[in-house]
């Protein structure tokens, strides 16, 4: 009987590494999870240090005339400067983080599925996927820091009666504008990919890196049509409002990841629509 050989006794002495696609997928829930709720908790902490929610609208009574309705503790709201632009975007990125995470997890874990039974590299591509995702959250995020600096501008030009007019006019406005995007085959269409992970998957597929880039960028186009009017309602009534934060994100979750979500979208939509309504009259006070 021969001797072993060196070779034969490295390979004896060296633990053979295995991929567990169980342990992995434990893994990558356990990072969104810690993920998703350290934003959560950045979120919390800057709304509670803020004095009011950032918002357009101007509620009764407010105190903020010489603000244009809008403060922030990050952002100042007397102009435009590109540290303020800095510090919006970089905390609604984090709060997009917080309140989509939850709902983009099917789709994270399909992707991640996917690219397991092509490659061991799971881990990279998958987390260049959510990048990319929020990348568009991101650029959203600019979009939405014009849209409250112009609106600011707007509201701090009116008088404090001329506000007490047309903010319930405005957010009323909004409201009933959400409420009617629900019915819209752009909505159908784009909460119909966020609910079909696999369909996106297959039908969108890249390799490589860039191609999970792209991958995420495009899901979270999706996602944006899905919800951007949601998150409307959200700049409207107060950006960093804790109450208005939870409801958009239960909404969003109940649309996407529930499996009567369609009909539950159409629900949202009228409830919107006879909230918005009822503010735009006057019959229930501005939130």
């Amino acid at each position: 009987m021969s001797e072993p050989t060196s070779d034969d006794t490295d390979h004896l002495a060296r633990p053979r590494l295995t991929f567990s696609p169980a342990s992995a997928r434990f893994g990558l829930l356990l990072s969104l999870g810690v993920l998703t709720a350290g934003a959560w908790v950045l979120t919390l902490h800057q709304a509670l240090v803020m004095a009011e929610p950032m918002g357009i609208a101007v509620s009764r009574g407010s105190t903020m005339d010489g603000m244009g309705g809008m403060a922030m503790a990050a952002v100042p709201a007397t102009g435009w400067s590109l540290a303020g632009a800095v510090a919006f975007v970089a905390m609604w990125t984090v709060m997009m983080a917080a309140m989509m995470l939850p709902a983009m997890t099917p789709m994270v874990l399909t992707f991640a599925a996917a690219q397991a039974r092509r490659t061991r590299t799971m881990a990279i591509p998958t987390w260049v996927f959510i990048a990319g995702y929020l990348l568009v959250w991101l650029a959203a995020g600019l979009l939405v820091y014009v849209l409250v600096q112009a609106g600011s501008t707007i509201v701090s030009s009116l008088t404090s009666a001329e506000r007490e007019h047309w903010a319930p006019l405005a957010l009323g406005a909004v409201l009933t504008g959400a409420g009617l995007y629900q019915f819209t085959s752009l909505k159908r269409t784009c909460l119909a990919h966020c609910r079909s992970p696999l369909a996106f998957v297959a039908l969108h597929w890249r390799d490589g890196r860039a191609g999970a880039l792209l991958m995420g960028v495009r899901h979270g186009l999706y996602c944006l049509g899905c919800c951007w009017a949601l998150f409307a309602v959200l700049v409207a009534t107060g950006i960093m409002s804790v109450a208005w934060m939870l409801l958009v994100t239960l909404a969003v979750a109940i649309e996407k990841l529930l499996p009567l979500g369609r009909h539950a979208s159409w629900a949202i939509g009228v409830a919107l629509v006879v909230f918005g309504l009822a503010v735009a009259s006057g019959a229930v006070p501005m939130p």
